[in-house]
């Protein structure tokens, strides 16, 4: 069994120290979606929501994020990040009028931890920011589900996920 790397000698929560880890390029690709209903689908895409470009709005929410996740998250370090990206594409099935934007956020650094985290709440917070800025037209939206999908650097080596969604 490995060790509890979170926990000091007295059991109490501690943040890891990297300072031994090797600097290197680490990403890490996020997703989250949101359901919305057919209303607020038309508004986002022919830019009618009252409170703006919702998906502009949204990839600020989520550079933002990703650069404050240890602000938010006690165990996260700092992490100077040396790019965001945020991409939105719609699933539709008017049969079933179902409307999902499907959310990734990648994110990177160089430095001595990943990036894991930052990437998730980036991808988190692009989605709540699409549910405030569309709540006026229906309170029924359902976000998630929320996952990385793959991740590079570091000791513990690659992840991809085999089952995007």
């Amino acid at each position: 069994m490995s060790e509890l790397t979170h926990f000091n000698e007295q059991g109490r929560a501690k943040m890891v120290d990297v300072s031994d880890k090797s600097v290197t390029t680490r990403t890490a690709v996020a997703a989250s979606s949101i359901v919305v209903n057919e209303l607020i689908h038309s508004q986002i895409t022919e830019g009618m929501n009252k409170k703006g470009d919702v998906f502009a709005v949204a990839q600020v929410a989520a550079v933002m994020a990703a650069k404050n996740t240890s602000s938010i998250i006690p165990m996260c370090h700092p992490l100077a990040l040396t790019g965001v990206d945020v991409r939105f594409e719609w699933r539709i099935d008017e049969a079933k009028s179902h409307y999902e934007v499907l959310i990734e956020a990648e994110v990177k650094t160089k430095g001595l931890t990943g990036v894991e985290m930052e990437a998730l709440t980036a991808a988190s917070a692009a989605a709540l920011t699409i549910y405030d800025m569309c709540k006026a037209a229906g309170k029924e939206m359902v976000i998630g589900p929320t996952m990385l999908l793959k991740k590079t650097g570091g000791k513990n080596g690659d992840f991809e996920r085999t089952n995007n969604r």
